[in-house]
C-alpha cells in the first residue's frame, strides 16, 4: 500500500472507525493485551498520532488476535505482532509477516525506551534509511539497569557515529570546501591537504558540539538507571506507549524458554482489545 494511501484509510479510521479517539484527539487511549500469563494493561501516546491510530485500528479489526509473541530475548524485550504468527508450525522462524504497510517514524526526545515502554518493530536501516515503523510489528522494552558510566559510554559511541556522518555530508554540502579538498588531493601536497582538512574538520567538530551533540536528558538518566531499559534503541525506533499495568507479565514472558531464532518453545498467543 503506498504511503498516501495509507494515510488517507488512517483519516478514515480516525473519522468514521474510532469514536473514542474522533472525539478528542487528546483522549487518553488505552489498550489491553490478554496472554495465557495474564494481562498487560497499555497506553498509548498521543505524541505519535499516526502509530496511536494505527493500533487502533489493528486492535478494533482484530488483526493482532491470535498471533504470537514470537520473539524473546531476556533482559531485552518482548516482539509480537507478525500476521504470519497465526497458525505458525513451532520452530518456524517468524518475523516478517504484516499488514503490507509501513508507518512514518515519529521520534520523540521525550518517548523513550524506559522498561514497559511500547515500540514499533522495523526493518533495518539498509533497506529502510527513514527507520519507518512496521505496520502490525511491535515490542515492549525491558531491558536492564544501567551505570552512569555506561551511559556515557553510549553517548560517546554514538557521538562518534554521528560526527563521521554529520562530517561527511557537511563536505558534501559545501561545495567550496570539497573543490579545495579535491584540488589538494590532485596537488599532491599532502602537508597543506593536511592542514587544511584539519582546519575543516576543528570547524565542523565546533559546529556539531555545539548544536547537533548527543546527550541524554536529565528524565533518561533517571529512568535508566533506576528502572532500567535499552537506552541504544532511543531515536532509531518509534516509541508509542508504555504499560500501566502488568509489567511483571512481560518479566514472566521474557523467562520463557526459546529456541535458536528466540521464538518461544510454547507458543504464546494475544488478544488486543480497545479498553473504553
Amino acid at each position: 500500500m503506498k504511503l498516501t494511501t495509507f494515510l488517507l484509510a488512517l483519516s478514515l479510521i480516525i473519522l468514521n472507525s474510532c469514536s473514542i479517539f474522533t472525539k478528542n484527539k487528546d483522549a487518553e487511549q488505552k489498550v489491553l493485551i490478554e496472554t495465557e500469563y495474564g494481562n498487560i494493561t497499555i497506553k498509548l501516546y498521543n505524541e505519535t498520532p499516526l502509530h496511536k491510530a494505527n493500533f487502533i485500528k489493528l486492535a478494533t479489526e482484530g488483526t493482532l488476535n491470535e498471533t504470537l509473541f514470537h520473539r524473546v530475548i531476556k533482559d531485552f524485550m518482548i516482539q509480537g505482532g507478525d500476521t504470519d504468527s497465526k497458525n505458525a508450525e513451532k520452530g518456524v522462524m517468524l518475523g516478517n509477516g504484516g499488514p503490507g504497510y509501513n508507518i512514518p517514524a515519529e521520534f520523540n526526545d521525550k518517548l523513550f525506551h524506559k522498561r514497559g515502554v511500547l515500540a514499533a518493530a522495523r526493518e533495518g536501516d539498509n533497506v529502510n534509511p527513514k527507520k519507518e515503523s512496521s505496520g502490525s510489528q511491535f515490542y515492549i522494552v525491558y531491558g536492564k539497569i544501567y551505570t552512569q558510566a555506561e551511559l556515557t559510554n553510549f553517548e560517546k559511541q554514538i557521538n562518534y557515529s554521528k560526527l563521521q556522518k554529520y562530517t561527511k555530508n557537511y563536505v558534501a554540502d559545501n561545495l567550496d570546501i570539497k573543490t579545495k579538498l579535491d584540488s589538494l588531493k590532485t596537488s599532491g601536497n599532502h602537508e597543506l591537504l593536511r592542514e587544511y582538512s584539519t582546519k575543516i574538520q576543528d570547524e565542523i567538530n565546533v559546529e556539531y558540539e555545539q548544536n547537533h551533540k548527543f546527550k541524554y536528558s536529565p528524565e533518561q538518566i533517571a529512568a535508566y538507571t533506576t528502572v532500567g531499559g535499552t537506552p541504544h534503541l532511543d531515536g532509531g525506533y518509534t516509541a508509542f506507549g508504555e504499560i500501566e499495568s502488568g509489567i511483571e507479565v512481560v518479566e514472566k514472558i521474557i523467562s520463557v524458554k526459546t529456541d535458536k531464532n528466540n521464538r518461544p518453545l510454547n507458543d504464546i498467543k494475544m488478544t488486543v482489545k480497545i479498553l473504553k
